[in-house]
């Protein structure tokens, strides 16, 4: 069965169920009561199997509860163990998973904690839908894929705002510093603007808490990386009106490049005030400066998938920098609030606001060009040097209104959010660089003398009119839709050539869906969204660089949640049909210039499954299959090809177990298994036919905890210490995936 037809059947299969659910429930419309939402997920929620060892569980200071409601979990809040019911990405409003009719997972810091991930790309590689691996092992940034398309540019988000990541200056975020993490997979315009139409990720960072805690982290890895962690938080006054919480991180050591540390130092002061029980105000800030290199290696196809001319495989840990030569920079800090009030029973304002910044230079010698000899032990290399700075600045106003028109209840939101973004990027080039021996690597540092080619100030704005209605048709079904209009002008001024190019555009984008939610637990859902996206940047092979198109999307999507009430697991399937315009291609043999040709079509089918089974047993399952392929292009021989670097096909396992009770109460231990599927390098003379085989990788873990605070783990990621190529863009462009790692940590919690 095609991949086509499994979308097609999914979405049929909604529709019915949905169709079927208005049917029987027809009779019962006029008559029928408003849905305690917030007392039902009070007894669908079971207690977790830990969230009371981690810092900070409970409800954020800022959750505001009005009279009557039962509120057992906060969407800006903490999971109870590896489950979470209840999101605000989706919807911006604060929404039970069951009653969501869109493909959204979340991942909570107890899962973060099991699995050892140490930055968001471990944290996500669980998550069906999202492959977070495709430069292989980066310090720099956080490179992830949704639904086969590229989003670590556009769909990264933290707090519910854009974190836009262009030329080579990345916003980043240590895990250690948030709460959770929702997934949210296909076009989103209508309530966030530009986005990406595979979706997006929201970062939710820890917030100050009603009750007073501390915690202390420290550990290594087998990298010989060290970290130490703190996070305390509480009431900071008598009156109960402010809070506080203090979050740090240090981290500092080896990678699993030879010669290439990666040192960190972050801190996150936040503080809420809570005037009245019906007003908050959140302020968040961050800072993090960064000391690193380059370890993404640009390798050839020739000694990494397969042996080079000499039989050889190139080292995994090979510093193709230079140790005198290969550093990688970055300050950046965040500064904002969330205010949140309940003027009446029926109105809720907000304003979110945060102005990022983010300062980075790099300077390295790069592969990217193959060998430099027959035998292929010298890699060819060229001196890069970057400096960049970005300015962020943004603002989302919401009003929601929460009402009953006599017939119907509604969840109304209007909103009109503006963003401006300004990126300074200074990019310098030196060729040829000395050649590097595989087999004996000398380095010696640099004499060239970079040569500037770019030096651009490329800006972008946007401001976005939104509404949204979620109604409640009856107690079980219910219907979201929504328009937004979008008003966008992109520039860039190229300061080195005394030209520049402008482009202003506009788009309306929308959703429509319907959810019915069976009172034995079945959901299922039918959607289809738009997406706009603006891009930043200039075409690289067209006369004059022109600016580029803006990307657009459309979905339809199908599926299902099921979880029965009082039990501690859901199951959750999508089908969809996703089309992208206008997306960008990279420009041989750099990667680092793009140009745009025609449409992508990604259809394809998802499922996760994650539970708190029994009594301290947590698990996390997803299966995801798609096919993605060029559906026309300006370049015929791209059309029917599966882009470069997309594997097409995820699957993976973890769970991991405490024993509750008994001489052993408190130990645990768990494990998991990965796989992904092939994918394709361009080859410029067979376009899209040379081959990255699939690989599996296994995770294992071991913890105790003492029962007086303190806890200690042990987590081993790729335990089989396999060597695995996780994409090649191109022949002269592949990346090697993380070698065994295994982290060491100790924590105590008061």
């Amino acid at each position: 069965m095609s991949s086509h037809r499994s979308v097609r059947t999914a979405a049929l299969a909604s529709f019915s169920l949905l169709a079927f659910a208005i049917g029987t429930d027809a009779v019962r419309a006029q008559t029928t009561t408003q849905l305690n939402e917030l007392s039902v997920e009070g007894q669908l929620a079971p207690k977790g199997t830990g969230s009371g060892t981690l810092p900070g569980a409970g409800l954020p200071a800022s959750t505001i509860v009005r009279p009557g409601q039962v509120v057992t979990e906060d969407p800006k809040g903490p999971v109870d163990g590896f489950v979470a019911r209840r999101t605000s990405t989706a919807t911006k409003t604060n929404t039970p998973l069951l009653e969501t009719p869109q493909s959204v997972s979340v991942v909570g810091q107890e899962q973060i904690r099991a699995t050892g991930a140490q930055n968001l790309a471990q944290a996500t590689q669980y998550t069906p839908g999202v492959y977070s691996g495709a430069f292989g092992v980066d310090a720099r940034l956080d490179f992830y894929q949704l639904r086969g398309f590229v989003a670590s540019d556009y769909g990264l988000y933290k707090d519910g705002l854009q974190l836009l990541n262009y030329g080579f200056n990345y916003f980043r975020t240590d895990t250690f510093g948030l709460e959770r993490i929702e997934v949210l997979r296909g076009p989103s315009s209508l309530l966030f603007g530009s986005g990406n139409p595979g979706g997006m990720i929201n970062m939710i960072t820890k917030r100050p808490t009603s009750a007073p805690f501390g915690y202390v982290e420290a550990g290594a890895d087998s990298f010989g990386q060290s970290y130490g962690a703190f996070d305390i938080g509480g009431p900071a006054d008598q009156s109960g009106h402010w809070f506080y919480r203090l979050t740090g991180v240090g981290r500092a050591g080896g990678t699993q490049i030879d010669g290439v540390d990666a040192d960190r130092a972050y801190i996150a002061p936040a503080i809420t005030y809570r005037p009245d029980g019906a007003t908050s105000f959140t302020v968040l800030t961050s800072y993090q400066k960064d000391w690193t290199g380059v370890t993404a290696n640009f390798l050839p196809y020739s000694g990494t998938v397969k042996p080079n001319a000499s039989g050889l495989f190139i080292p995994r840990s090979l510093n193709v920098g230079d140790s005198k030569l290969n550093t990688f920079r970055r300050e950046q800090f965040f500064i904002g609030y969330e205010f949140e009030t309940a003027v009446d029973d029926v109105w809720t304002v907000r304003q979110n606001f945060r102005y990022s910044f983010s300062e980075a230079y790099q300077n390295s010698f790069i592969g990217q060009l193959g060998y430099a000899n027959a035998a292929e032990t010298q890699l060819a290399r060229y001196q890069f040097r970057d400096s960049s700075r970005v300015n962020l600045f943004q603002v989302d106003n919401q009003a929601q209104a929460e009402f009953s028109d006599g017939l119907f209840r509604h969840t109304a939101i209007f909103g009109i959010d503006y963003k401006h973004y300004a990126l300074h990027d200074n990019q310098a080039a030196a060729f040829p660089g000395p050649s590097l021996d595989i087999l004996n690597p000398v380095y010696a540092g640099s004499n060239l003398i970079p040569t500037p080619y770019l030096a651009d100030r490329d800006t972008f704005q946007q401001i976005g009119l939104y509404a949204q209605d979620q109604i409640k048709i009856t107690d079980r079904f219910s219907i979201i839709g929504g328009l937004r209009q979008d008003f966008a002008s992109t520039s860039v001024d190229k300061q080195l050539f005394g030209t520049s190019t402008k482009r202003d555009d506009q788009a309306l984008t929308y959703r429509v869906a319907g959810v019915y939610a069976f009172d034995f637990g079945l959901a299922p859902y039918i959607a289809y969204s738009t997406s706009f996206q603006p891009q930043i940047g200039f075409d690289a092979l067209l006369p004059g660089g022109p600016a580029f198109k803006p990307d657009k999307g459309k979905q339809l999507e199908g599926g299902f949640r099921f979880q029965p009430a009082g039990q501690g697991w859901m199951l959750s399937f999508a089908g969809f049909d996703l089309d992208r315009a206008n997306p960008l291609i990279p420009v041989a043999p750099f990667i680092t210039s793009f140009t745009q040709a025609g449409a992508v079509n990604s259809h394809g089918i998802e499922a996760q499954f994650v539970a708190n089974l029994l009594d301290g047993l947590n698990v996390t399952a997803s299966l995801t299959h798609y096919n993605l392929k060029y559906t026309s292009s300006q370049q015929p021989a791209l059309v029917g090809r599966t882009p470069a670097g997309v594997p097409q096909t995820l699957a993976n396992l973890f769970a991991d177990y405490t024993i509750p009770t008994g001489p052993l109460r408190g130990f645990g231990f768990g494990g998991g298994v990965r796989y992904v599927g092939h994918s394709f390098a361009v080859d410029n003379a067979l376009q899209g036919t040379v081959v990255v085989p699939d690989y599996v990788l296994y995770d294992a873990t071991v913890h105790y905890d003492f029962g007086n605070g303190v806890r200690a783990a042990v987590t081993a990621s790729n335990l089989g210490d396999k060597r695995f190529v996780t994409a090649c863009q191109d022949l002269n462009n592949c990346y090697y995936g993380e070698a065994r790692r295994i982290l060491g940590s100790v924590s105590y919690k008061w």
